[in-house]
């Protein structure tokens, strides 16, 4: 929104007037003055032209000074065409600040306590296996993680969602979308182990399924610090009813 301006006009009078006439009537004599010294200057340095190169060359600072010092023609004219009428008061006025539209409402660190989604919850199993993974991606960004990457595919090397925890550690994660009559086994948590932290550089890691995972496959998450998210713990951290992998410890059951 543009600035306000509120101006005061001040009305002329003759004393207005007489300051530019005297202004100009000043600078004309000056320069009539100057050039009255430089012809008699001309004639005299005809004469005497050392002396006068030398008088030049000492005289060229304090003519520059003087014109510098004189006021310029351009201020001058806008004097006169004004009357030296005082400068006019000028008072901007400064709007209320138009409110602040948020494009995004702030995300706030959360301590695994969960907003509820929109309903209905997705229904996790039914996806394909991109948008599952996209689905895991979509709760960890609704949680207040960043930099929320979704890299799951040929090569991945056991990560496919990658991102940053509320508390700033790196999050690494791997879905298994499995049915309920295939569990995540020690095998699959033995191969994940082996690069979420040295290749990942994984701060947490967390892997997080549609069905359940096997006794030995707990045991050796725990062993290694990995966060295990089975389909009932994924649909209550959906529903807003369950921490986030990030939040406090899960109670883990076979």
């Amino acid at each position: 929104m543009p600035i306000r301006r509120t101006r005061s006009v001040t009305p002329r009078t003759p004393d207005t007037l007489r300051s530019p006439l005297l202004t100009l009537a000043l600078a004309g004599a000056v320069i009539c003055g100057g050039v009255l010294i430089f012809v008699r200057f001309a004639h005299w340095a005809g004469a005497h032209p050392v002396p006068a190169v030398l008088l030049a060359l000492l005289a060229l600072p304090v003519l520059y000074t003087l014109f510098r010092a004189m006021p310029r023609v351009r201020e001058l004219r806008r004097a006169a065409r004004a009357g030296m009428a005082p400068p006019a008061e000028e008072t901007i006025t400064d709007p209320d600040p138009a409110p602040q539209i948020l494009l995004h409402a702030p995300t706030d660190a959360r301590d695994g306590l969960t907003a509820v989604l929109p309903p209905p919850v997705p229904d996790f199993a039914a996806l394909d296996p991109d948008g599952f993974e996209a689905a895991v991606a979509e709760l960890c960004e609704r949680d207040g993680c960043r930099e929320v990457e979704v890299v799951g595919g040929a090569g991945d090397l056991g990560a496919d969602v990658l991102a940053t925890a509320p508390d700033g550690r790196r999050v690494v994660v791997q879905c298994k979308q499995y049915g309920p009559d295939n569990k995540v086994g020690s095998q699959d948590l033995q191969r994940f182990g082996g690069t979420c932290w040295t290749v990942h550089g994984a701060q947490l890691a967390a892997v997080v399924t549609t069905s359940e995972f096997t006794a030995p496959a707990l045991e050796y998450a725990e062993t290694c610090g990995i966060r295990c998210v089975d389909g009932a713990s994924l649909a209550a951290w959906a529903e807003g009813a369950g921490p986030a992998p990030w939040g406090p410890a899960m109670v883990d059951t076979a």
